[in-house]
């Protein structure tokens, strides 16, 4: 009886470790803070929002000395010269807030720079991680330098968004589904352990 609990105990102890997935995290904070091409895109980055913070503060500033004329001058002013000098602060103003917007807006020029100077150094770190993912035979990894945890890589083989669309009854795109066998086949099989 003790000999058969020893045996049970010890296939699931080495089953265990035939199916454990492995995870691992890496903090881009610390890795991009060790790049000196991170230092340079920085570097452009806080040159180029200094020179944009600049025009913008001129701008602002142009529309505030048009109003200050304008309180000043107001009571000598006939009542076309007052609409004409309003309707040019309120261009200026607009002018000033749409250009503030075009630069640092959502989808403005900081945005664009800052997307297009990291993508090389995020596909660095990106080829790195997969190297390092391959080597070390990881499943999963997360990004620790960010609030919460961030998956950057992912083993395709644990992807069962497959079967949840099946279960669902959904019908799954031929075209990705004979795209996702193509990457399957091309990506190498790690050795199984005995």
């Amino acid at each position: 009886m003790r000999r058969l609990l020893l045996i049970s105990l010890g296939i699931l102890f080495f089953a265990s470790h035939t199916f454990a997935q492995k995870f691992g995290y890496v903090d881009t904070e610390f890795i991009t803070s060790k790049m000196p091409d991170y230092a340079k895109v920085q570097q452009q980055i806080e040159q180029n929002t200094k020179t944009w913070l600049a025009e913008v503060e001129k701008k602002k500033l142009s529309v505030e000395k048009l109003e200050k004329e304008y309180k000043l001058e107001e009571l000598l002013l006939t009542e076309d010269l007052k609409q004409q000098r309003l309707a040019e602060i309120q261009a200026k103003s607009k002018e000033a807030k749409a250009f503030e917007n075009q630069v640092f807006g959502e989808e403005g020029e900081l945005f664009k720079l800052k997307q297009a100077a990291y993508k090389s150094i995020l596909d660095q770190i990106s080829k790195a991680i997969e190297k390092v993912v391959r080597a070390k035979r990881l499943d999963f990894i997360f990004d620790k330098a960010n609030d919460g945890l961030v998956l950057l890589y992912t083993n395709p083989v644990h992807d069962y968004s497959d079967y949840v669309l099946e279960e669902l009854g959904l019908e799954l795109d031929p075209n990705l589904v004979e795209k996702a066998k193509k990457e399957e086949a091309q990506e190498p099989k790690s050795p199984k352990k005995n």
